[in-house]
């Protein structure tokens, strides 16, 4: 390459990159917008944990070309470049938006080599400048999908370079030359599908410069040959060979492109390009039409839109409208050009001629001429186009300054127009900060496409600002009614803004929009995949309803008929049918959407969600597992596995579960959920300073986070800090006054360790209020009236108290002690009450309170569980409370039975205090 560029000075170069930068430094200000939000952000082949030989399997967008929803655009060298700027930089635009920057710089080098070939050294200059400022190479140089363009052009040219040099001396073929042509054209395919038409760059290029031939000369050849008067000239049989050799590897190429996008075109509906489904004569009047429209974009790039699909363009429907003058005069102009370029030798006509293939056959891919394509009009396309019109300016501006009396006129306009050109780069550049700005500045343009205004109301959505959002997708709708996105836009906003029925009118109105099923005849052939969503969203919007599951099953199994791939479909039936309690046909559901994908981890943990529904915790761990291998960093699999390995009971599998809990909070470092389990672990370690510093943070980020506060203060209770369980215990009570064990806990500190009998005499009153059938804390409160020497009121408590549990033993020893008080007492005898049972009343009681807490400890597990099961709501996200409550008590070990004895003990101290009290002591 630098050979080939070695008769380009430093100079240039240094004054081409620095215009180039002049005029694109801003784009490095600039986000992802548009179609690089598909191609990098949602495009899971640029993550490293992705095999890159799905690159190669992959379209454009992420999608295997196999399926019918995938693009068939296949440029696998590209987002190999996206790859790498994600392992430099990961989502940081700023890298992205500058390795764009420096391929349009070094495209624009390339260029004005491919210049001088054809022009002298001062028009190349100004020719590469033009091309180098010109605003219609904004989409594809500050859009980041744009590098398709730019990797495609450097190839390209350097194609082409390579070609020149295959004709040696004497007309002899050098083939090295040839071969790099034929692998450079490889590589540019592989960035972009039109890389391939530079070999009809170098044909003409071999036929009508490198041989020197015009048109008359052939013709007038080949009628000599048809007559039998002459036989082919030697040096036109090697053209030939050249020649042939370029078109069969140019028909290698095409035959291994088919079998990529295996024999299928894409899918694209009429609002993408609506010419292309009209009739006669309204389809070839509007392609037709089209090409004068771009010719003038090139001329006069004053209005850019980022999009022109759907009704920006009008259709052209008759030979009167008068848009068709347009259309004769581009085609007379563009006929007047080839018959000077083709008809006449010298140096001005190879230069047009070449100006000219640039020009039309890079474009003829985006033409429709042999196949529609998704857009009517695109910028991006015309990157390589915009190469020959610039040298036709080029061209044209040296003429005019080869005259004395328009020299400086020529120079002046010249000035003027790179001037104007390179202010209107740098200010649309600004546009492509957001998507917000992209969109609004393309409806100043362009009022009549919907798809702008729905995208306006994407970006507005993003933030959150669903009220003007739902403006634009209203709009959207009266600009194109027919469009069954806008619609689906509609109902989408109207539930955000929890408008459900009027949610549910708009996606009926999408639903009655969807084409009708032709017996016979494929469905998916005939609608974009993602309108089939109508069906998902109205089902997941009526499943809200109880009575109406059955309606929602309907829907989705009506999308899984229309299209049996649909993936989406049984992922949404799947989580409906686990709401309806079919864990069984949900498991069905889910295992057929792993027919269809492998690789999607979501899938695998909503698997992994129905086995817990299934009783099955070893599956169930398996899929959270398989989740983790494609996804290590999928959260909710992080989550839950880690739940399911602390209620296992398995000492063996904690050190794993807390490794995933430490990367869930690595993920979700908001997530008070992460740490209190991360504290839930540690207690069941004993590390009782760890499980304190763990509470604290979850207590941090959620103050009202009512697990975290209750079993931070049987923290402290359980190690002897009783006194520092109080505030905790107050700040649980502010906002929860009913929580029962709270109140149950606080009173027992305050009786025990603060003999503050009035408070917690408050507290078990309240419980009673609140379940007047508690009987621990009624129990409770019947030691209080004891220590306030009402043992009248005390002994009809303990009535009330046995009543409502009659097989506790415990209960009716207190009784007998308290009437054995009150027995001495009317007899005058005040002595102390007899000790016996106490003990045996003292160990029954033990073992009550420990099961207390103990059942204080499993409400954790309750509430956490539940907070998680609203988290998510597009899949079965958390686990539900049934299932961490209905899990079998594992066998425990030595180690662990004499922990439960330490707690038995502390649990006998609090409780020998109330027979302390009891006793009269």
């Amino acid at each position: 390459l630098l050979e080939k560029m070695a008769d380009i000075s430093l100079k240039e170069v240094a004054l081409i990159v620095g215009v180039v930068a002049a005029c694109y430094w801003n784009s490095l200000f600039c986000g992802f917008v548009f179609d690089d939000v598909s191609a990098i952000l949602d495009n899971k082949d640029l993550h490293p944990s992705t095999p890159l030989k799905n690159l190669f399997q992959n379209d454009f967008w992420g999608t295997p070309m196999s399926e019918e929803r995938s693009h068939k655009s296949y440029r696998p060298l590209t987002v190999l470049t996206f790859r790498l700027n994600y392992l430099f930089s990961e989502l940081n635009a700023v890298s992205y938006h500058f390795l764009n920057l420096i391929f349009h710089g070094v495209v624009c080098v390339v260029f004005l080599k491919v210049c001088k070939l054809f022009l002298d050294n001062k028009s190349s200059i100004v020719a590469s400048l033009l091309f180098a400022v010109h605003p219609i190479h904004t989409e594809a140089v500050t859009g980041v999908v744009g590098r398709a363009e730019l990797l495609s052009s450097i190839f390209f040219l350097a194609a082409f370079l390579s070609y020149t040099k295959s004709k040696g001396p004497d007309n002899t073929i050098v083939w090295t030359p040839i071969a790099v042509t034929v692998f450079l054209v490889a590589v540019a395919t592989l960035c972009k599908e039109q890389g391939i038409t530079v070999v009809g760059i170098c044909c003409v290029y071999e036929v009508f410069i490198a041989q020197g031939y015009t048109l008359p000369v052939l013709l007038d050849t080949a009628v000599q040959i048809l007559r039998g008067k002459g036989s082919i000239p030697f040096s036109m049989l090697q053209t030939l060979l050249k020649l042939i050799v370029l078109m069969f590897s140019t028909l290698l190429l095409v035959v291994v492109r088919v079998q990529v996008i295996q024999s299928q075109l894409p899918v694209f509906t009429r609002f993408d390009n609506p010419a292309a489904v009209s009739p006669s004569p309204a389809r070839q009047l509007t392609f037709n039409y089209l090409l004068p429209v771009n010719a003038w974009l090139l001329l006069n790039p004053s209005e850019l839109c980022c999009d022109w699909t759907m009704g920006t363009i009008p259709l052209v429907e008759s030979l009167l409208d008068v848009r068709n003058v347009a259309t004769l005069t581009f085609f007379c102009f563009l006929g007047s050009l080839i018959v000077f370029s083709l008809r006449y030798p010298g140096d001005s006509s190879k230069t047009v001629l070449m100006a000219l293939c640039l020009i039309v056959l890079p474009f003829i891919p985006a033409s429709n001429l042999f196949f529609p394509v998704g857009f009517v009009v695109a910028e991006r396309v015309l990157y390589v186009p915009s190469m020959g019109f610039c040298i036709l300016v080029a061209h044209g501006w040296k003429k005019l300054s080869n005259k004395s009396v328009l020299r400086k006129i020529s120079w002046v306009c010249l000035t003027v127009v790179l001037f104007t050109h390179a202010l209107k780069t740098l200010h649309r550049n600004w546009d492509w900060e957001s998507e917000y700005t992209l969109f609004m500045s393309a409806l100043k343009v362009n009022k009549n496409n919907a798809k702008l205004w729905n995208n306006v109301g994407h970006a507005l959505e993003n933030e959150k600002n669903f009220e003007r959002a739902l403006q634009f997708f209203k709009q959207a709708t009266q600009v194109q009614p027919d469009d069954i996105g806008a619609h689906m836009n509609v109902g989408r906003t109207y539930k955000n803004l929890n408008k459900t029925k009027e949610a549910e009118e708009s996606y009926m109105i999408a639903k009655s929009l969807m084409p009708q099923i032709i017996p016979g005849k494929k469905y998916a052939a005939r609608v974009a995949p993602n309108h089939l969503n109508v069906y998902i969203n109205l089902a997941n919007l009526i499943r809200a309803n109880e009575s109406r599951l059955e309606e929602a099953d309907q829907l989705y199994r009506q999308a899984i008929s229309m299209r049996p791939d649909f993936k989406q479909a049984y992922i949404s039936r799947g989580e409906l049918l686990l709401k309806m309690n079919k864990p069984l046909k949900a498991k069905e559901a889910y295992l057929r959407a792993l027919e269809l994908d492998r690789t999607n981890a979501d899938l695998w943990y909503n698997l992994a969600i129905v086995y817990i529904e299934l009783k099955d915790p070893t599956e169930a761990l398996k899929n959270f597992n398989r989740a983790l291998e494609l996804n290590p960093t999928h959260k909710l699999a992080l989550f839950n596995s880690a739940l399911l390995m602390q209620e296992s009971g398995d000492a063996r599998l904690r050190p794993e579960a807390k490794q995933r809990l430490l990367s869930y909070v690595k993920e979700e470092p908001q997530d008070a959920n992460g740490y209190f389990n991360l504290g839930m672990l540690a207690m069941d370690d004993k590390k009782d300073v760890e499980a304190e510093a763990w509470m604290k943070k979850a207590i941090r980020l959620q103050p009202n986070f009512r697990s975290a506060l209750f079993n931070l203060a049987l923290l402290y209770s359980q190690t002897a800090k009783e006194l520092m369980a109080l505030p905790v215990l107050e700040d649980l009570l502010r906002y929860y006054p009913d929580h029962t064990k709270g109140l149950i806990l606080k009173g027992d500190i305050l009786m025990n360790q603060k003999k503050d009998i009035v408070g917690a005499k408050k507290c078990f009153e309240k419980i009673l209020e609140l379940d007047p059938t508690n009987v621990q804390g009624k129990h409770n409160l019947c030691v209080v009236y004891f220590e306030e020497r009402d043992l009248i009121k005390a002994e009809k408590c303990l009535v009330e108290t046995l009543a409502l549990a009659p097989h506790e033993e415990y209960i009716q020893r207190h009784l007998n002690i308290v009437r054995s008080k009150i027995a001495s007492l009317s007899v005058t005898e005040q002595s102390s009450l007899p000790a016996d049972g106490t003990a045996t009343a003292a160990a029954e009681e033990k073992k009550k309170s420990f099961q207390n807490l103990k059942e204080v400890k499993n409400e954790q597990k309750t509430s956490q569980t539940t907070a998680d099961n609203n988290k998510g709501h597009s899949k079965n996200k958390k686990r539900t409370e049934k299932n961490s409550m209905e899990k079998e008590t594992p066998k425990k070990s030595t180690k662990e039975i004499k922990d439960i004895e330490k707690k038995r003990v502390a649990a006998l101290k609090r409780l020998e205090e109330i027979e302390r009290i009891l006793n009269g002591e």
